[in-house]
């Protein structure tokens, strides 16, 4: 008899720490269902407003038709852009760009995919609301859904040198003239 006492006595602090150890996993598990940080959104969501015309009634239509543009509020002018800008510098000083002229990192220029060479744009960088306005001489691949590569130049004064990359709004002042080929 005294036999299962102790082995019933001895299985008891087994079953007491996998239950601990059970209840912290629990625990940890519900805690990382959590958000850690809060989320913004870009643009704020409105409720769309459904207008329903005259002609359709709801009992002969179930669903109304839209008279007004849902998207028409959250729509940017086609003079601004949007995404994450990098830079780049010494390595390339001094070499020719796109547009053949010579590239200095001090200056205020850019590198992007389409806009003209000439194009003047303005960069604000979003985290700190810096803002600085660089000339598109340069044409090339921009890595990682990026849309615009700055000078070091211009990248410091936008205060992106030591991250590297930033969330940046741009708006085109000065559309630059297409050059034929």
């Amino acid at each position: 008899m005294r036999q299962n006492a102790n082995n019933v006595n001895a299985k008891d602090p087994v079953q007491f720490w996998l239950l601990v150890i059970a209840s912290c996993l629990a625990l940890v598990a519900l805690f990382l269902t959590f958000p850690l940080g809060t989320v913004q959104a870009d643009a704020l969501l409105s409720r769309p407003t459904a207008v329903i015309s005259p002609a359709a009634s709801p009992v002969t239509s179930p669903t109304p038709k839209l008279i007004e543009d849902v998207q028409a509020e959250r729509r940017t002018p086609a003079n601004v852009l949007h995404g994450v800008a990098s830079w780049y510098g010494s390595v390339f000083n001094g070499r020719l760009t796109a547009s053949g002229e010579k590239f200095d990192m001090y200056a205020m220029t850019a590198c992007h995919p389409t806009l003209p060479f000439g194009t003047k744009i303005k960069v604000v960088n979003l985290r700190n609301r810096k803002s600085v306005v660089v000339r598109v001489t340069d044409r090339g691949y921009l890595m990682d859904g990026r849309v615009l590569d700055l000078s070091y130049g211009a990248a410091k004064q936008l205060g992106m040198v030591d991250a590297g990359l930033a969330r940046v709004k741009i708006e085109i002042l000065k559309m630059g003239t297409p050059q034929s080929n």
